[in-house]
């Protein structure tokens, strides 16, 4: 069985020549709707896809009408090839998978995709690197700056009250305790570290006894 989808962006646009030339392919039934192509959930596709059963054929007018991204195409080429169904565009005619050249024109397709994104990712990747080496800073920025972290926990160890030293600093106590915990555990690690040089100095360094001959 054909299957047709068509679309249109706007309400002032006209299904009617879409739906006419999806017929005369032999469409036996056809979705349409009036969507923006840049929506990622279009109901009346999202049937389509639904209603493809193994050895149907979905078809379009036009690439353009099915999807508005490489990355997009791709994605609903899988849909049809998951249901065993296959798909074409009246008007591309290398986007055919009923034929071995379409397949192939599409399968280079989704390997040139595949590759572009890995390139985005490596930029991204290089630049995040580069932008660290600088001494750039990624995520949230820190609410209190260390002086103030520094000046609340001793505040806090001198018995203020854990409420009044959030509200001085017009932050929340998790805020506080973030920092609190965070200076805990770098402090601990300092300790530990300066505990594992001193058992490392005392066991390396030699023990001198005081020997003497019985009278």
């Amino acid at each position: 069985m054909i299957i047709g989808y068509a679309r249109v962006s706007t309400d002032g646009q006209t299904l009617d020549v879409q739906q006419a030339a999806l017929r005369e392919a032999g469409a036996t039934r056809v979705f349409s709707e009036k969507v923006s192509g840049a929506k990622t959930h279009r109901a009346q596709l999202a049937k389509a896809l639904a209603a493809l059963t193994p050895g149907d054929t979905l078809v379009v007018c036009k690439l353009d009408r099915l999807a508005r991204s490489t990355r997009d195409l791709l994605n609903t080429l899988a849909a049809v090839g998951e249901a065993g169904a296959t798909f074409k565009s009246l008007g591309d005619g290398w986007a055919d998978t009923t034929t071995p050249h379409g397949r192939l024109m599409l399968t280079v397709l989704g390997g040139l995709a595949e590759f572009e994104r890995h390139l985005i990712l490596a930029r991204t990747s290089e630049g995040r690197q580069r932008a660290q080496a600088r001494g750039v800073r990624f995520g949230r920025k820190q609410k209190l700056t260390v002086h103030q972290q520094q000046e609340a926990l001793a505040r806090r160890a001198a018995g203020e009250a854990l409420v009044d030293i959030a509200r001085s600093y017009a932050v929340s106590h998790s805020t506080y305790r973030g920092s609190a915990l965070r200076d805990c555990c770098q402090a601990q690690e300092t300790i530990f570290e300066l505990c594992q040089t001193r058992i490392s100095l005392e066991m390396t360094t030699p023990t001198s006894g005081v020997s003497g001959d019985g009278a």
